[in-house]
Protein backbone atom coordinates (compact mmCIF):
# COMPACT_ATOMS: atom_id res chain seq x y z
CA UNK A 1 0.00 0.00 0.00
CA UNK A 2 1.50 3.29 -1.09
CA UNK A 3 1.42 6.10 1.48
CA UNK A 4 -0.70 8.93 0.14
CA UNK A 5 -3.41 11.40 0.96
CA UNK A 6 -6.35 10.11 -1.07
CA UNK A 7 -9.66 11.77 -1.81
CA UNK A 8 -12.55 9.42 -2.56
CA UNK A 9 -15.81 10.36 -4.29
CA UNK A 10 -18.94 8.28 -4.89
CA UNK A 11 -21.95 9.60 -6.81
CA UNK A 12 -23.08 6.27 -8.25
CA UNK A 13 -26.43 6.06 -6.44
CA UNK A 14 -28.81 7.99 -4.21
CA UNK A 15 -25.96 8.91 -1.87
CA UNK A 16 -23.37 11.56 -2.60
CA UNK A 17 -20.23 10.87 -0.65
CA UNK A 18 -16.69 12.19 -0.19
CA UNK A 19 -13.91 11.01 2.12
CA UNK A 20 -10.29 11.92 2.82
CA UNK A 21 -7.99 9.01 3.70
CA UNK A 22 -4.40 9.14 4.95
CA UNK A 23 -3.07 5.72 4.04
CA UNK A 24 0.15 6.19 6.04
CA UNK A 25 -1.74 6.41 9.33
CA UNK A 26 -4.77 4.46 8.02
CA UNK A 27 -7.03 7.23 9.25
CA UNK A 28 -10.04 8.82 7.63
CA UNK A 29 -9.42 12.51 8.29
CA UNK A 30 -12.91 13.54 7.19
CA UNK A 31 -15.93 12.08 5.46
CA UNK A 32 -19.42 13.12 4.44
CA UNK A 33 -22.33 11.14 3.00
CA UNK A 34 -25.76 12.50 2.14
CA UNK A 35 -28.79 10.61 0.86
CA UNK A 36 -29.98 13.33 -1.45
CA UNK A 37 -32.75 14.13 -3.92
CA UNK A 38 -30.60 16.87 -5.41
CA UNK A 39 -28.47 16.43 -8.52
CA UNK A 40 -25.05 15.21 -7.47
CA UNK A 41 -23.45 18.06 -9.41
CA UNK A 42 -25.02 20.45 -6.88
CA UNK A 43 -23.56 18.77 -3.81
CA UNK A 44 -20.34 16.89 -4.61
CA UNK A 45 -17.87 19.77 -5.01
CA UNK A 46 -19.17 21.74 -1.98
CA UNK A 47 -18.90 18.46 -0.05
CA UNK A 48 -15.28 17.98 -1.16
CA UNK A 49 -14.34 21.53 -0.17
CA UNK A 50 -16.06 21.08 3.19
CA UNK A 51 -14.24 17.88 4.18
CA UNK A 52 -10.89 19.33 3.08
CA UNK A 53 -11.52 22.38 5.26
CA UNK A 54 -12.61 20.21 8.20
CA UNK A 55 -9.39 18.20 7.92
CA UNK A 56 -7.28 21.35 7.69
CA UNK A 57 -6.01 20.36 4.27
CA UNK A 58 -5.79 22.11 0.91
CA UNK A 59 -6.73 20.53 -2.41
CA UNK A 60 -3.09 20.98 -3.38
CA UNK A 61 -2.16 18.50 -0.59
CA UNK A 62 -3.92 15.65 -2.40
CA UNK A 63 -1.72 12.90 -3.81
CA UNK A 64 -4.45 10.92 -5.53
CA UNK A 65 -8.19 10.83 -6.18
CA UNK A 66 -10.42 7.75 -6.42
CA UNK A 67 -13.95 7.66 -7.78
CA UNK A 68 -16.67 5.04 -8.11
CA UNK A 69 -16.87 4.55 -11.88
CA UNK A 70 -19.66 1.99 -12.14
CA UNK A 71 -21.96 0.31 -12.23
CA UNK A 72 -24.70 2.66 -11.05
CA UNK A 73 -26.72 5.67 -12.11
CA UNK A 74 -25.64 6.82 -15.55
CA UNK A 75 -25.99 10.48 -14.67
CA UNK A 76 -24.44 10.08 -11.23
CA UNK A 77 -21.43 8.20 -12.55
CA UNK A 78 -20.78 10.77 -15.27
CA UNK A 79 -20.97 13.59 -12.73
CA UNK A 80 -18.50 11.90 -10.37
CA UNK A 81 -16.02 10.94 -13.08
CA UNK A 82 -16.20 14.39 -14.68
CA UNK A 83 -15.57 16.04 -11.31
CA UNK A 84 -12.55 13.84 -10.63
CA UNK A 85 -11.13 14.43 -14.09
CA UNK A 86 -11.45 18.19 -13.62
CA UNK A 87 -9.82 18.04 -10.17
CA UNK A 88 -7.03 15.77 -11.38
CA UNK A 89 -6.22 17.94 -14.38
CA UNK A 90 -6.40 21.12 -12.33
CA UNK A 91 -4.25 19.83 -9.47
CA UNK A 92 -1.85 17.78 -11.55
CA UNK A 93 -2.50 14.59 -9.57
CA UNK A 94 -3.38 11.13 -10.80
CA UNK A 95 -6.63 9.30 -10.17
CA UNK A 96 -8.27 5.91 -10.43
CA UNK A 97 -11.69 4.41 -11.03
CA UNK A 98 -13.03 1.94 -8.49
CA UNK A 99 -15.82 -0.55 -9.09
CA UNK A 100 -18.91 0.49 -7.15
CA UNK A 101 -19.43 -3.18 -6.26
CA UNK A 102 -15.90 -3.45 -4.86
CA UNK A 103 -16.39 -0.24 -2.90
CA UNK A 104 -19.51 -1.72 -1.33
CA UNK A 105 -17.60 -4.83 -0.30
CA UNK A 106 -14.81 -2.70 1.18
CA UNK A 107 -17.41 -0.83 3.25
CA UNK A 108 -17.81 -4.15 5.08
CA UNK A 109 -14.15 -5.10 5.17
CA UNK A 110 -14.21 -6.31 8.78
CA UNK A 111 -16.59 -9.16 7.90
CA UNK A 112 -14.78 -12.46 7.46
CA UNK A 113 -16.30 -14.59 4.74
CA UNK A 114 -18.10 -14.03 1.45
CA UNK A 115 -19.53 -10.60 0.70
CA UNK A 116 -22.05 -10.26 -2.13
CA UNK A 117 -22.64 -6.76 -3.47
CA UNK A 118 -26.11 -6.33 -4.96
CA UNK A 119 -27.23 -3.16 -6.74
CA UNK A 120 -30.59 -2.59 -8.37
CA UNK A 121 -30.45 -2.51 -12.18
CA UNK A 122 -33.88 -2.65 -13.77
CA UNK A 123 -36.87 -4.87 -13.13
CA UNK A 124 -35.71 -8.13 -11.59
CA UNK A 125 -32.12 -7.57 -12.69
CA UNK A 126 -29.27 -6.65 -10.36
CA UNK A 127 -25.62 -5.73 -10.72
CA UNK A 128 -23.63 -8.09 -8.56
CA UNK A 129 -20.22 -9.43 -7.66
CA UNK A 130 -19.08 -11.75 -4.87
CA UNK A 131 -15.91 -11.27 -2.86
CA UNK A 132 -14.04 -13.14 -0.10
CA UNK A 133 -12.85 -11.11 2.87
CA UNK A 134 -10.29 -12.08 5.51
CA UNK A 135 -11.09 -9.02 7.59
CA UNK A 136 -8.25 -6.98 6.08
CA UNK A 137 -8.66 -7.21 2.32
CA UNK A 138 -11.18 -8.54 -0.16
CA UNK A 139 -10.57 -10.86 -3.09
CA UNK A 140 -12.91 -10.94 -6.07
CA UNK A 141 -14.51 -14.36 -6.51
CA UNK A 142 -16.85 -13.81 -9.47
CA UNK A 143 -17.00 -11.50 -12.45
CA UNK A 144 -19.01 -8.33 -12.17
CA UNK A 145 -22.25 -9.13 -13.94
CA UNK A 146 -25.90 -8.32 -14.37
CA UNK A 147 -28.18 -11.21 -13.36
CA UNK A 148 -31.77 -11.82 -12.47
CA UNK A 149 -32.33 -12.09 -8.73
CA UNK A 150 -33.34 -15.75 -9.19
CA UNK A 151 -30.06 -16.48 -10.99
CA UNK A 152 -28.08 -14.84 -8.21
CA UNK A 153 -29.98 -16.74 -5.51
CA UNK A 154 -29.27 -20.02 -7.30
CA UNK A 155 -25.56 -19.19 -7.68
CA UNK A 156 -25.17 -18.28 -4.01
CA UNK A 157 -27.02 -21.39 -2.86
CA UNK A 158 -24.96 -23.75 -5.02
CA UNK A 159 -21.53 -22.12 -4.84
CA UNK A 160 -21.17 -19.81 -1.87
CA UNK A 161 -23.39 -20.73 1.05
CA UNK A 162 -23.04 -18.16 3.82
CA UNK A 163 -22.65 -14.57 2.69
CA UNK A 164 -23.10 -10.99 3.81
CA UNK A 165 -25.31 -8.98 1.43
CA UNK A 166 -24.72 -5.28 0.79
CA UNK A 167 -25.85 -2.67 -1.73
CA UNK A 168 -29.15 -0.92 -2.44
CA UNK A 169 -30.59 -4.22 -3.67
CA UNK A 170 -29.54 -6.21 -0.62
CA UNK A 171 -32.60 -5.64 1.57
CA UNK A 172 -35.10 -6.68 -1.12
CA UNK A 173 -33.00 -9.72 -1.98
CA UNK A 174 -32.65 -10.70 1.69
CA UNK A 175 -36.39 -10.39 2.29
CA UNK A 176 -37.31 -12.32 -0.87
CA UNK A 177 -34.85 -15.19 -0.50
CA UNK A 178 -34.92 -15.54 3.27
CA UNK A 179 -32.17 -17.94 4.29
CA UNK A 180 -30.16 -18.53 7.46
CA UNK A 181 -27.09 -18.51 5.20
CA UNK A 182 -27.53 -14.78 4.49
CA UNK A 183 -26.78 -11.85 6.75
CA UNK A 184 -27.42 -8.30 5.68
CA UNK A 185 -24.90 -5.52 6.12
CA UNK A 186 -25.74 -2.94 8.78
CA UNK A 187 -27.23 0.36 7.53
CA UNK A 188 -23.90 2.20 7.63
CA UNK A 189 -22.30 -0.40 5.35
CA UNK A 190 -25.19 -1.14 3.05
CA UNK A 191 -25.14 1.80 0.62
CA UNK A 192 -22.37 3.25 -1.51
CA UNK A 193 -19.81 5.32 0.35
CA UNK A 194 -16.58 7.13 -0.46
CA UNK A 195 -15.03 5.29 2.48
CA UNK A 196 -15.18 2.04 0.51
CA UNK A 197 -13.92 3.83 -2.59
CA UNK A 198 -10.85 5.03 -0.67
CA UNK A 199 -10.15 1.59 0.82
CA UNK A 200 -10.36 0.01 -2.64
CA UNK A 201 -8.58 2.85 -4.42
CA UNK A 202 -5.52 2.96 -2.20
CA UNK A 203 -4.23 -0.32 -3.64
CA UNK A 204 -5.01 0.51 -7.26
CA UNK A 205 -2.58 1.98 -9.76
CA UNK A 206 -3.21 5.68 -10.26
CA UNK A 207 -3.64 6.80 -13.87
CA UNK A 208 -3.75 10.03 -15.85
CA UNK A 209 -7.23 11.61 -15.81
CA UNK A 210 -7.68 11.34 -19.59
CA UNK A 211 -7.63 7.53 -19.16
CA UNK A 212 -10.42 7.51 -16.55
CA UNK A 213 -13.66 6.06 -17.90
CA UNK A 214 -17.12 5.06 -16.69
CA UNK A 215 -17.96 1.33 -16.56
CA UNK A 216 -21.71 0.84 -16.92
CA UNK A 217 -21.92 -2.98 -17.17
CA UNK A 218 -24.82 -2.51 -19.54
CA UNK A 219 -25.33 -0.41 -22.61
CA UNK A 220 -26.74 3.02 -22.09
CA UNK A 221 -30.27 3.64 -23.38
CA UNK A 222 -29.08 5.71 -26.34
CA UNK A 223 -26.93 2.82 -27.58
CA UNK A 224 -29.83 0.37 -27.21
CA UNK A 225 -32.19 2.71 -29.08
CA UNK A 226 -29.65 3.09 -31.89
CA UNK A 227 -29.27 -0.70 -32.17
CA UNK A 228 -33.06 -1.09 -32.42
CA UNK A 229 -33.26 1.51 -35.20
CA UNK A 230 -30.38 -0.22 -37.02
CA UNK A 231 -32.20 -3.58 -36.93
CA UNK A 232 -35.45 -2.14 -38.29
Amino acid sequence: MEDLLLLGIDTSGKTASAALFDSETELFLAQSTVYTQKTHSQVVMPMVKDIMAQAGKELSDLEGIAVANGPGSYTGLRIGVAAVKALSFGLGVKCCGVSTLLGLACNNLAYKGHICSIMKARGELVYTCTYKSDGFCVEQVTEEQMLSRDELAEYLALNVGEAMLCGDGAADFYNTYSSPAFVIAPPQGRLQSAVGVCLAGVSRKLIDPDSLEVSYLQKVKAEKDLEKKTRI
